[in-house]
Order: structure tokens, then C-alpha cells, then sequence
């Protein structure tokens, strides 16, 4: 249980709460790459409590910018986009990629350039990689070096992203990422073996619903094994990668393609999650591809858009769970995790929990941001890896049966061992 204090600590995410300044200093996920079309209409972006946009220029780079022009503050997202710049329809002040305000058509010809380079604006530097837009909203003047992620280096077939946007605080849903342990209830008609595949996370979780977790500290969060005793001399482990401050790189069989989800704040009470399908191994499956979509909105940049709310009961299927099905949440298996972190409520109250041994990786995260936010106000420190030289490229998750009397400590995510 925290207290109401340290659940605003872990919640708020405004520029002045100790969260929201802590978030700032990473690389952020802010908007699918396919979103942005050159000289097509600028994207409003909602981020950590703050209104932006984003667009694409002329030649290809995308700007990152505060929505509000600081002329009289009107949107820039109803701006012009030409010539490698956004013009603001209303006066036609216009600023370029790297946010300087190159034009000001209202301001006498003789005295234009001189009062354009007074003008203040503000413009964030960004990465794009694996059909994302990344950005540094921090106070650095060096951002932090980005994240070398496997599925970054890999080509455009081997990976895909889409999100959902939730009404619920970007903490449910990390939490709710990391809790292996809901896995055999929530998902369990969700999740039904492939005839032509092996036996699958869900087979294994229904024969132990209580996994005990033992962990191992990284410079950049953690690795997180979820461990089932299957009652037959093997272990079933689900071996996670936790890379703070947002992403759960979650398990799957070695030789097949994983999921990576990185849950980003976009104010205290909506969440953006970016749901990765990614392949270590070679171009992702079209079976992979479909599976993400079946049941799904085509809307990649909110694909659960039709998932409802509080006022239809997030249109839970009451006959299917009659007939069979355990949650009644037919769509698609995420749908199942938004839904129970929506019904939390837009930001969950914490001081209200009764938690279990179940819930040992959600106190160890809790633990690790209250850690951080002190340490970064106390003396400035960035914790996870900002400043060290870490091989973000060697980090993969894992799903794997092996004997009962392996530690799967010393097993090479790389290489697992195989039993049949």
C-alpha cells in the first residue's frame, strides 16, 4: 500500500510535479511515424501534461514543437505545412524545423528579420526508428544517447507498431504490463493454443496460476522471472526485461516473434500504448500481423478506439461469459488489460489496495521510482543507464520450459535450452 502522497508522486506527470521532471529527462515514444505525411496537416500530440505537434516538412524531418504559437497563441496544428516550415493561419508567422521563426508577415518589411530572431518558441529534439517518433523534452543540452534497441536496427519488415489510447493513468498501465501473474485469469479464454504450435503461455498458466518471481537488478531497470512449477520435473519461466522509465519487453518462445509495449504518459488521466511486434529472428509472419489486428479498429494510431467506457461496462459480453469465456471482453486480448485498467478509474487510489505475493514486481517498481524522483531532486542524478554506455541492443525476453533443477539465471536469452 502507498500513501496518498506517494501515489500522487507516481501519477502526477505535469512540468512541475517530481514525476514529470524525472519522465522529461528520457527518450519519449510521442507519435507512430505513419502519422506524419511531408507537408500533410500537422499531429497534435498530448505529452507528460503538455500540448505539441509534430509534422513532417518538405524534405522528409519531422519537427517537434509547442502547439501554441507564441504570437497569440493559436494552434499550430491548424498551420500551414509548406516549404519546410508551419505557418500559422492566423498571421502568418512562420517557424522552421528547428523551431526559429523565420517569417512574420504582420511586422513591418524593414524591421521583419530583426524581430524574428527576438521571437521565442521552443522546439524538442527528435529520433525516428522502427516507425516511431521519439522525443527529448528534457533541459539537457545534450540529450541523453537513444535507446539502440534490437527491433531499431532491424528492417522495415521486422517490426510493426500500433497504439491504443486509454483513459487511464500511464502507471496502471505499466503495472498492469509487468503483473505476470493475471496472465492464466484475464487472458485465459483470450489466449487459446494454435493447433500448429507448440503449447503456449496460457496451457502453461492455467496449470499454475500462482508464479513466484525472483529478479535480477539491471542499469537499466530489471529482468523478471514469472516461474510456474508444471508438476511434471519442469519450470516454465517467463523471463521479462523492464527497461525504465516505460517499456515491458514481454516473453515469447525462442525462435518466434515477441511483443515489446512501452506505456507512455499523456497526461495524469490518458495513456498511450505502444504495442510492438518485433522479430529477433527475420521478417514478422503474417499470422503475427493478423493476430495483432483481428478484432481491432484499423486505426493504428488508436486502434481501440471502439473499446467503450464505464457507461456501456466497456461492452463486456455477458452471454459469452455464460457460454464459456472468462472475461467476456471478445474483441482482442489487450482489450482485456485496458478495459480492467480503465475501470480502476482515471487514476487508481493506491492507499485502497490489499496487495499479495502476486504483486512482489509491481512494489519493486513502485519502490524504484519513489528511488529515483528522490535522488533526482535531491542531487540531479538520472537513474536506468542514462548516462552509461549500455548494450540496449542485447536485451530480449524469454519464454522457456527447462528442467525443474536449471537457474535460469545462467541461461543464455540467446540461446536457450531446448526440452521436448
Amino acid at each position: 500500500m502507498v500513501t496518498q502522497v506517494e501515489n500522487e508522486r507516481l501519477t502526477q506527470v505535469g512540468p512541475n510535479t517530481p514525476m514529470g521532471k524525472l519522465l522529461r529527462e528520457f527518450w519519449t515514444p510521442a507519435i507512430r511515424s505513419e502519422a506524419l505525411e511531408a507537408d500533410g496537416a500537422p499531429q497534435r500530440v498530448r505529452l507528460l501534461g503538455q500540448n505539441f505537434v509534430a509534422y513532417r516538412a518538405t524534405d522528409g524531418r519531422v519537427g517537434f514543437l509547442d502547439e501554441g504559437c507564441p504570437h497569440r497563441r493559436a494552434s499550430l496544428a491548424l498551420a500551414r505545412n509548406e516549404q519546410n516550415g508551419l505557418r500559422c493561419i492566423f498571421h502568418g508567422w512562420k517557424f522552421d524545423i528547428e523551431g526559429k521563426c523565420v517569417d512574420v508577415p504582420s511586422e513591418p518589411p524593414e524591421q521583419r528579420d530583426a524581430f524574428a530572431a527576438r521571437v521565442p518558441f521552443k522546439h524538442y529534439p527528435v529520433k525516428e526508428a522502427a516507425g516511431m517518433v521519439w522525443v527529448y523534452l528534457g533541459t539537457r543540452t545534450t540529450p541523453p544517447k537513444f535507446y539502440d534497441f534490437e527491433f531499431h536496427n532491424g528492417g522495415p519488415a521486422d517490426s510493426m507498431v500500433r497504439c491504443a489510447i486509454v483513459h487511464g493513468n500511464w502507471l496502471q498501465g505499466f503495472e498492469g504490463q509487468l503483473d505476470s501473474a493475471h496472465l492464466g485469469m484475464l487472458h485465459s479464454s483470450s489466449l487459446i493454443t494454435d493447433a500448429s504450435r507448440s503449447k503456449n503461455s496460457i496451457d502453461f498458466s492455467r496449470v499454475n496460476t500462482s508464479p513466484r518471481f525472483e529478479f535480477i537488478d539491471m542499469p537499466y531497470g530489471f529482468r523478471e522471472a514469472a516461474l510456474r512449477d508444471l508438476g511434471d520435473g519442469t519450470t516454465y519461466a517467463r523471463i521479462r526485461e523492464v527497461v525504465f522509465p516505460y517499456h515491458s519487453f514481454i516473453p515469447g518462445p525462442h525462435g518466434q516473434p515477441r511483443l515489446v509495449v512501452t506505456i507512455v504518459p499523456m497526461d495524469d488521466e490518458w495513456s498511450a500504448h505502444y504495442y510492438y511486434q518485433v522479430n529477433p529472428f527475420g521478417p514478422i509472419p503474417d499470422w503475427t500481423r493478423q493476430r495483432a489486428m483481428d478484432g481491432c479498429m484499423p486505426n493504428s494510431d488508436n486502434y481501440s478506439e471502439d473499446m467503450g467506457d464505464a457507461s456501456n461496462m466497456w461492452h463486456q459480453d455477458r452471454e459469452a461469459m455464460k457460454n464459456g469465456h472468462w472475461s467476456g471482453i471478445t474483441k482482442h486480448l489487450t482489450y482485456e488489460d485496458f478495459i480492467v485498467e480503465a475501470s480502476m478509474g482515471p487514476i487508481a487510489d493506491r492507499t485502497e489496495e490489499f496487495l499479495g505475493t502476486s504483486d512482489l514486481v509491481v512494489v519493486r517498481a513502485r519502490r524504484m521510482f519513489m528511488k529515483a524522483m528522490r535522488e533526482f531532486e535531491d542531487s540531479g542524478k538520472l537513474p536506468w543507464a542514462v548516462d552509461e554506455d549500455t548494450d540496449y541492443s542485447r536485451i530480449r525476453a524469454l519464454a522457456a520450459r527447462f528442467p525443474i533443477d536449471l537457474d535460469w539465471r545462467t541461461m543464455d536469452i540467446h540461446n536457450p535450452p531446448e526440452i521436448r
